[in-house]
C-alpha cells in the first residue's frame, strides 16, 4: 500500500498531495515601494517521491528559460506527479522587468551566491533562492541562454566527475553535454555545497524566443523527471539520440575587426583549419578568414555582423565523435519537426 505523502509546506504555505498552487516569496521593494516577491509554482504529487526545483532568468534576460517554466507547468504528464516539483518561472525579477541580465546595482546574481540576508541585493536575493528552494530540493534544474546578440545551441552543462549528473543529463537529450567547473559565486557551486545536484540548460538567445530550444527544454526536464520516477513514459518523448560529451570549449576570436560573414552555425561539426567565416573592412579592400584552431561542434555564436577585433565569434566544444555529434543535433531537428511535444488539447 501506497503511503500517503505529507502536505508540502513552503515559507508558511501547506500544499495538500494532489494539489498546486503558487507560494510568493518577499524579495524587497523597488524604489517606489512597490513590493517584490519570487514566485514560485509548487505542484505536490499525491505518490512519495523526490523534490525538483525548475528555475529560470537567474539573469533578467534570458527569458526563453521562462517560457519552458510556462510550458513545462501545462504539460499532462505532471497530472499524475510523484513527489513534489517547486517551478520558479522568474528568479531576478528585478532585471526581468528592465529587460537587463543584470540587478539594478550591476551585480550579476549568478555570482552572488551563497548570499547573505544583511548583504547586497543580490546576495540577499541569492540567501532567499538558496534556503528557500534549493536546500528544500533533492536536484534542480536552471534554465539560461545566450547574452543579448549571441545565441546557444541546446545543451547541458554539468561537474565533472558527477556520476548521477551525467545520467540524468543523458536522459535530458539536449545534443551536447559539455563539463565545466563550478564558478565562485555561482548557483551550481553553492548548491552542490549543499548537497543538491544541477544540471544546468543551455540554448538561444537573450531576450528572445527559440521554438527548438523551448521544445527541447521542456522534452529533457520531462525526461529527467522520468528518470527520477516523478512521473511515467506516457507523454514523455524518448531522447532522439544520445548526447555527444565535451571535456573542452573554448572562443574562436575576430583576428580583426570589421563586417562579419558567417559560414558556420551552431550545431555545426568543423574541423581545424576550417574557414568559419570571412572578416572585411566596410570599402571591401581587406578580408580576413577566421579559421577554427580546434574540431568540435558550434555551440554557441555572435549574431551582430559588427565585430572588434578579439571579439568571440564562435563557441566550439571539443569532441571526439564528429558523427555522433552531427546525428545528435540532427536528431533533436527532426524530431522537433515530425513529433511535436504535445497539442494544446493535451496540456492541462
Amino acid at each position: 500500500m501506497t503511503t500517503r505523502p505529507a502536505p508540502f509546506v513552503l515559507a508558511g504555505h501547506s500544499v495538500a498531495p494532489g494539489t498546486r498552487c503558487t507560494i510568493e516569496l518577499p524579495v524587497s521593494s523597488l524604489s517606489d515601494h512597490t513590493p517584490v516577491t519570487m514566485s514560485v509554482h509548487v505542484i505536490h504529487g499525491k505518490r512519495p517521491g523526490p523534490v525538483m526545483f525548475v528555475s529560470a532568468a537567474i539573469h533578467g534576460d534570458e527569458v526563453i528559460g521562462v517560457e519552458i517554466v510556462r510550458r513545462l507547468l501545462r504539460a499532462r504528464p505532471l497530472h499524475s506527479l510523484a513527489g513534489t516539483l517547486m517551478a520558479v518561472p522568474i528568479v531576478n525579477t528585478f532585471g526581468f522587468l528592465n529587460h537587463a541580465r543584470y540587478l539594478p546595482d550591476r551585480r550579476d546574481l549568478n555570482r552572488c551566491f551563497p548570499g547573505t540576508p544583511e548583504g547586497s541585493l543580490g546576495a540577499r536575493l541569492a540567501h532567499i533562492f538558496l534556503e528557500q528552494i534549493v536546500k528544500r530540493a533533492d536536484m534542480g534544474i536552471d534554465l539560461h541562454s545566450a547574452a543579448i546578440q549571441r545565441t546557444n545551441l541546446p545543451q547541458i552543462r554539468l561537474t565533472p566527475g558527477n556520476a548521477r549528473l551525467r545520467q540524468l543529463g543523458e536522459a535530458f537529450g539536449a545534443p551536447v553535454m559539455l563539463r565545466s567547473k563550478l564558478r565562485e559565486g555561482s548557483l551550481r557551486m553553492a548548491a552542490e555545497e549543499a548537497g543538491v545536484d544541477v544540471l544546468l540548460y543551455e540554448a538561444g538567445e537573450g531576450l528572445r524566443f527559440d521554438e527548438l530550444a523551448a521544445r527541447t527544454g521542456v522534452a529533457g526536464i520531462l525526461r529527467v523527471m522520468h528518470k527520477l520516477g516523478m512521473i511515467s513514459a506516457r507523454g514523455v518523448p524518448r531522447a532522439p539520440a544520445p548526447p555527444v560529451t565535451s571535456d573542452r570549449s573554448g572562443w574562436q576570436r575576430a583576428p580583426a575587426g570589421g563586417l562579419f560573414r558567417a559560414y558556420r552555425t551552431t550545431g555545426d561539426v568543423v574541423k581545424p583549419g576550417e574557414i568559419m567565416g570571412i572578416i572585411a573592412d566596410p570599402f571591401g579592400l581587406a578580408e580576413v578568414e577566421l579559421r577554427s584552431d580546434v574540431g568540435g561542434v558550434v555551440v554557441g555564436r555572435t549574431n551582430m555582423p559588427v565585430v572588434n577585433e578579439g571579439e568571440a565569434l564562435f563557441h566550439i566544444a571539443e569532441i571526439t565523435k564528429p558523427a555522433h555529434a552531427e546525428a545528435a543535433v540532427e536528431g533533436m531537428a527532426a524530431q522537433m519537426e515530425a513529433e511535436p511535444l504535445f497539442d494544446e488539447d493535451e496540456i492541462i
